[in-house]
């Protein structure tokens, strides 16, 4: 479907369309870089009642703009607080721009990973973590079953989640986004068969990397004494030990730190049937780390293997 098609069988949506001129009056002719990306950059902006925004420039647009129109078409769906709201967006000859609510902390990989946390002064604390693990899960849990069409998003990661002034998370970029219904099976060109257990994974995947505050594989070490984290957690939750990490400063810490890696073990189970949805996941976030079971071993390759490469049913 071309963008002018989709926009025409869409005239209703609660989106204002903005001219270029219009965009870069917001943006004060892209005074404020926020960020850049292999999509294009990022710039902040003010709307004429004053709220601030995020002006996501595009800078190419490949075949008929699937991302483009997946983004407004997934995003215009949703109402809820730990989904980014998009605010409007721009389509005017080859100019392309989206429009989200201002998120002044940015991403969340800024402040997870030892490299950049460095950069930016602070990492966060249990609390704040855990916080944001519950309230992605919960934004999640919408998507998938909150909407009236359910709402896969492809892409969970620290880049793509959005911290506002007070450090709640809020999902965002849904360009590799699919809207299905319920039972609706969903064909991926990356990963075949795929289900909201995509997702699911790649969750777990993005709790365990904040629980170890670095990313899960470690490309500058060498091949033949690299750690993969998910495993080396694993082994000491299985033997009762102590999980030794940095950010764990006292009781209440060691328990949101053990809930949230049980948690993510749970998501990154091989068997995507066993993984667990995310309303399963919310309720065991939420209860008791008496109360949870450590998960089988899930792991069957080797850290320099992504699960995706060895079959498209893993999803």
């Amino acid at each position: 479907m071309t963008i002018e098609r989709f926009l025409k069988q869409h005239g209703s949506l609660q989106l204002r369309r903005y001219s270029y001129s219009e965009i870069k009056k917001v943006t004060d002719c892209f005074k404020v870089k926020l960020g850049e990306g292999g999509y294009g950059s990022v710039y902040k902006g003010k709307l004429q009642d004053g709220s601030l925004v995020a002006v996501k420039l595009l800078s190419k647009l490949e075949g008929t703009g699937e991302e483009f129109i997946n983004e407004i078409a997934s995003i215009s769906r949703t109402s809820h607080v730990n989904v980014v709201t998009l605010v409007g967006f721009c389509f005017q000859g080859s100019k392309r721009a989206l429009i989200y609510e201002l998120m002044p902390n940015g991403s969340l990989e800024k402040f997870i990973y030892e490299e950049n946390s460095m950069l930016v002064g602070r990492q966060l604390d249990c609390k704040t973590l855990y916080d944001i693990v519950n309230g992605v899960a919960r934004g999640l849990d919408y998507l998938h079953r909150g909407c009236n069409t359910r709402i896969l998003h492809f892409d969970i990661k620290p880049h793509n989640i959005l911290l506002d002034e007070n450090f709640s998370p809020k999902i965002s970029d849904f360009g590799l986004a699919k809207i299905c219904t319920r039972k609706e099976k969903v064909f991926s060109r990356n990963f075949g068969a795929v289900s909201h257990k995509s997702d699911v994974y790649s969750y777990g995947m993005m709790v365990l990397d904040m629980v170890g505050m670095r990313k899960n594989i470690n490309a500058q070490v060498d091949r033949s004494s690299e750690i993969y984290f998910p495993r080396w957690i694993y082994n000491r939750l299985e033997s009762n030990q102590e999980l030794g990490l940095r950010n764990i400063r006292n009781e209440s810490d060691d328990e949101k730190v053990r809930k949230m890696t049980i948690v993510g073990l749970w998501c990154i189970q091989t068997d995507p049937s066993t993984r667990p949805a995310m309303s399963k996941v919310v309720e065991m976030l939420e209860g008791s780390v008496e109360l949870l079971q450590i998960p089988p071993k899930p792991f069957l390759w080797s850290p320099s293997t992504s699960p995706v490469h060895l079959s498209c049913e893993t999803f």
